[in-house]
């Protein structure tokens, strides 16, 4: 087993980068516990890798600093670091295969991007209506 792995998530503005190190189950989100994270909604998205990981993550400290975007975007990008994270660490392939199965996005940072706004019109793809009368 390796001793500190890092690893990073991604979606939309939000960046989270995991820390993974032995320890005894502990996670923490911008050094807030995850017992006492708000949104609740957001601290059942953020423990979905260690919940399908089991008693496989009992002997693992895990800290992840996100920054950017909001709350949802921070805890879908906080999830992908820890899955990565986990699956780095334990180098375990079937924990790997278990996460693929359950949400790919576990493992795979959301590439989707915000468009750029073009000229006619108020976003990327909205245009001014035209009017012949």
């Amino acid at each position: 087993m390796v001793e500190v792995i890092n690893t990073s998530g991604k979606r939309k503005e939000s960046i989270a980068r995991a820390v993974v190190k032995k320890g005894s189950g502990k996670l923490r989100i911008n050094n807030v516990p995850i017992e006492v994270f708000v949104p609740e909604i957001a601290r059942f998205k953020i423990m979905e890798p260690m919940t399908l990981a089991g008693d496989k993550v009992e002997n693992v400290d895990i800290n992840v600093n996100v920054q950017g975007g909001g709350y949802m975007g921070q805890a879908e990008a906080s999830r992908t670091a820890i899955a990565k994270g986990l699956v780095a660490f334990l180098q375990d392939e079937e924990l790997e295969h278990i996460f693929k199965q359950y949400d790919r996005s576990l493992l795979i940072s959301d590439s989707r991007r915000k468009l750029p706004k073009r000229p006619q019109g108020r976003g990327a793809r909205k245009k001014r209506q035209k009017s012949y009368r």
